[in-house]
């Protein structure tokens, strides 16, 4: 996986983290539940990323 593949997915699971905190102190439901959703796609990004960095080195 590209450096770039995991900075994107950090800053994305970061991103989720703080609207799901800035949703709950303000009681914004929807957008608790955006940065629920964020965070779940960053890491499945990862967990995608991760089975192509386990293929790669199990083909060598």
């Amino acid at each position: 996986m590209g450096l770039g593949d995991k900075i994107s997915n950090k800053a994305e699971e970061s991103l989720g983290k703080a609207k799901e905190a800035l949703g709950g102190a303000t009681d914004d439901e929807q957008m608790e539940a955006e940065g629920k959703a964020d965070q779940t796609s960053a890491n499945v990004k990862q967990a995608g990323e991760n089975v192509k960095d386990a293929w790669k080195d199990a083909s060598k």
